[in-house]
Protein backbone atom coordinates (compact mmCIF):
# COMPACT_ATOMS: atom_id res chain seq x y z
CA UNK A 1 0.00 0.00 0.00
CA UNK A 2 1.27 3.35 -1.03
CA UNK A 3 1.35 6.86 0.88
CA UNK A 4 -1.85 8.08 -1.17
CA UNK A 5 -3.67 4.76 -0.03
CA UNK A 6 -2.54 4.85 3.66
CA UNK A 7 -4.13 8.30 3.79
CA UNK A 8 -7.30 6.90 2.13
CA UNK A 9 -7.27 4.03 4.49
CA UNK A 10 -6.87 6.87 7.66
CA UNK A 11 -9.41 8.80 6.79
CA UNK A 12 -11.77 5.80 5.78
CA UNK A 13 -11.25 4.58 10.01
CA UNK A 14 -11.97 8.30 10.58
CA UNK A 15 -14.91 7.97 9.27
CA UNK A 16 -16.08 4.45 10.61
CA UNK A 17 -14.68 5.32 13.80
CA UNK A 18 -17.15 8.53 13.96
CA UNK A 19 -20.36 6.97 12.57
CA UNK A 20 -19.85 4.28 15.34
CA UNK A 21 -20.08 6.96 18.09
CA UNK A 22 -22.70 9.29 15.77
CA UNK A 23 -25.09 5.67 15.79
CA UNK A 24 -24.21 4.81 19.25
CA UNK A 25 -25.44 7.96 20.57
CA UNK A 26 -28.51 8.75 18.42
CA UNK A 27 -29.72 4.93 18.81
CA UNK A 28 -29.56 5.61 22.54
CA UNK A 29 -30.93 9.30 22.48
CA UNK A 30 -34.16 7.60 20.40
CA UNK A 31 -35.07 4.82 22.78
CA UNK A 32 -34.94 7.35 25.51
CA UNK A 33 -37.02 10.39 24.19
CA UNK A 34 -39.43 8.36 22.02
CA UNK A 35 -39.77 6.04 25.18
CA UNK A 36 -40.04 8.72 27.82
CA UNK A 37 -41.39 11.86 25.90
CA UNK A 38 -42.90 10.65 22.17
CA UNK A 39 -40.21 12.42 20.60
CA UNK A 40 -37.38 11.48 17.95
CA UNK A 41 -34.23 13.03 18.10
CA UNK A 42 -34.42 15.03 14.91
CA UNK A 43 -38.08 16.27 16.40
CA UNK A 44 -36.07 17.16 19.75
CA UNK A 45 -33.09 18.87 17.40
CA UNK A 46 -35.71 20.88 15.85
CA UNK A 47 -37.56 21.95 19.16
CA UNK A 48 -33.97 22.62 21.08
CA UNK A 49 -32.66 24.88 18.02
CA UNK A 50 -35.94 26.77 17.98
CA UNK A 51 -35.54 27.58 22.25
CA UNK A 52 -32.15 28.49 21.75
CA UNK A 53 -33.16 30.86 19.66
CA UNK A 54 -34.24 33.06 23.16
CA UNK A 55 -37.67 33.70 22.51
CA UNK A 56 -37.39 34.47 19.00
CA UNK A 57 -38.31 32.79 15.93
CA UNK A 58 -36.19 30.75 12.70
CA UNK A 59 -36.45 30.91 9.11
CA UNK A 60 -37.59 27.08 7.76
CA UNK A 61 -34.38 26.83 5.64
CA UNK A 62 -32.35 27.63 9.16
CA UNK A 63 -34.45 24.95 10.83
CA UNK A 64 -33.27 22.70 7.82
CA UNK A 65 -29.40 23.59 8.85
CA UNK A 66 -30.09 23.19 12.49
CA UNK A 67 -31.25 19.96 11.76
CA UNK A 68 -29.35 18.60 9.09
CA UNK A 69 -32.56 17.81 7.14
CA UNK A 70 -33.67 18.40 3.30
CA UNK A 71 -36.02 21.84 3.13
CA UNK A 72 -38.88 19.41 2.28
CA UNK A 73 -37.93 17.04 5.36
CA UNK A 74 -37.82 20.09 7.30
CA UNK A 75 -41.24 21.61 6.29
CA UNK A 76 -42.81 17.80 6.80
CA UNK A 77 -41.27 17.54 9.94
CA UNK A 78 -42.60 21.31 11.32
CA UNK A 79 -46.10 20.26 10.03
CA UNK A 80 -46.13 17.24 12.38
CA UNK A 81 -44.90 19.22 15.19
CA UNK A 82 -47.54 21.88 14.65
CA UNK A 83 -49.98 19.23 14.35
CA UNK A 84 -49.22 18.17 17.67
CA UNK A 85 -49.10 22.16 18.74
CA UNK A 86 -45.31 21.96 19.69
CA UNK A 87 -44.47 24.98 17.45
CA UNK A 88 -46.46 27.27 15.23
CA UNK A 89 -45.60 29.28 11.66
CA UNK A 90 -45.69 32.91 11.73
CA UNK A 91 -45.41 35.46 8.44
CA UNK A 92 -42.61 37.27 7.78
CA UNK A 93 -43.72 41.06 8.31
CA UNK A 94 -41.15 42.16 5.76
CA UNK A 95 -40.85 39.58 3.20
CA UNK A 96 -44.25 37.52 2.72
CA UNK A 97 -42.85 34.35 0.72
CA UNK A 98 -40.65 33.87 4.13
CA UNK A 99 -41.93 31.76 6.77
CA UNK A 100 -40.71 31.87 10.59
CA UNK A 101 -40.72 28.72 12.54
CA UNK A 102 -41.71 29.51 16.55
CA UNK A 103 -41.83 27.03 19.44
CA UNK A 104 -45.06 27.28 21.51
CA UNK A 105 -45.45 27.04 25.31
CA UNK A 106 -46.39 23.40 25.01
CA UNK A 107 -43.50 22.62 22.91
CA UNK A 108 -41.21 24.74 25.41
CA UNK A 109 -42.88 22.69 28.38
CA UNK A 110 -42.31 19.47 26.68
CA UNK A 111 -38.59 20.42 26.01
CA UNK A 112 -38.15 21.25 29.11
CA UNK A 113 -39.30 17.78 30.33
CA UNK A 114 -37.37 15.93 27.52
CA UNK A 115 -34.01 17.87 28.18
CA UNK A 116 -32.50 15.95 31.42
CA UNK A 117 -33.08 12.95 29.72
CA UNK A 118 -31.46 13.84 26.40
CA UNK A 119 -28.48 14.99 28.87
CA UNK A 120 -28.32 11.71 30.92
CA UNK A 121 -28.75 9.75 28.06
CA UNK A 122 -25.89 11.62 25.83
CA UNK A 123 -23.40 11.46 28.91
CA UNK A 124 -24.20 7.77 29.49
CA UNK A 125 -24.03 6.88 25.53
CA UNK A 126 -20.56 9.10 25.57
CA UNK A 127 -19.38 7.05 28.86
CA UNK A 128 -19.88 3.74 26.68
CA UNK A 129 -18.29 4.66 23.60
CA UNK A 130 -15.29 6.12 25.99
CA UNK A 131 -15.38 2.86 26.96
CA UNK A 132 -14.74 1.33 23.83
CA UNK A 133 -11.13 1.31 23.28
CA UNK A 134 -11.66 1.61 19.22
CA UNK A 135 -13.92 4.58 19.97
CA UNK A 136 -11.83 6.46 23.20
CA UNK A 137 -9.54 8.02 21.27
CA UNK A 138 -13.07 10.24 19.26
CA UNK A 139 -14.96 10.35 22.84
CA UNK A 140 -11.96 11.79 24.61
CA UNK A 141 -11.03 14.32 21.64
CA UNK A 142 -15.17 15.18 21.76
CA UNK A 143 -14.34 16.16 25.51
CA UNK A 144 -11.91 18.67 24.63
CA UNK A 145 -14.13 20.33 22.84
CA UNK A 146 -16.49 21.07 25.74
CA UNK A 147 -16.81 24.35 27.12
CA UNK A 148 -14.07 25.06 30.43
CA UNK A 149 -16.46 26.86 33.48
CA UNK A 150 -15.24 30.47 33.50
CA UNK A 151 -13.01 31.39 36.60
Amino acid sequence: MGIADDAVEIRAHGWRTLAAVHSLIENALERALQGEHGLSVVEYTVLDALDRQDGWHMRMRQLARAAALSNSATTRLVTRLEDRGLLTRVLCADDRRGIYTELTPAGKRLLEHARPTHDRVLREALAEAGATPELAPLVAALRELEPRPAR
